[in-house]
């Protein structure tokens, strides 16, 4: 199932995975200016960090044999990895891409807001994170 958001005259579509809501990421970056691409996300040893906690977490099948040889190479000038390939050594489930109709990459709603403010504090005016409850 999907739902779309309308953020400052941008379609964002939301994809309904099992109970929980994975934003698409690729409708995020139309918003965004400059030339940022999906594979500079998990070039970003940080974003790596963020994304292996969150696993740890939620993912009891998550390999983090291989993927601490992926975070390893991250931010290194001759690394590039796509999410199809993250996911599929990893066994990811934070972050999909999905081809056909509402194609692009999906994150799942945690990973995706990290995305969209980085600092954690971006989005908001306090030093409380958007993910507190």
């Amino acid at each position: 199932m999907t739902n779309k958001l309308n953020v400052q005259g941008t379609e964002i579509t939301i994809l309904k995975i099992k109970t929980e809501d994975y934003i698409c990421l690729t409708d995020m970056l139309k918003a965004k200016d400059g030339d940022f691409f999906i594979t500079d996300l998990l070039r970003n040893r940080n974003t790596l960090e963020y994304i292996g906690i969150w696993e740890k977490f939620n993912n009891p099948d998550f390999n983090y044999g291989e993927f601490a040889i992926i975070r390893n190479s991250a931010g290194l000038n001759n690394f590039k990895i796509s999410v199809k390939e993250f996911v599929e050594r990893t066994g990811a489930i934070c972050i999909q891409a999905k081809a056909g109709r509402y194609g692009g990459t999906y994150a799942h709603k945690d990973i995706a807001f990290e995305f969209a403010c980085p600092s954690r504090n971006a989005c908001t005016n306090s030093t409380k994170s958007p993910f507190s409850r």
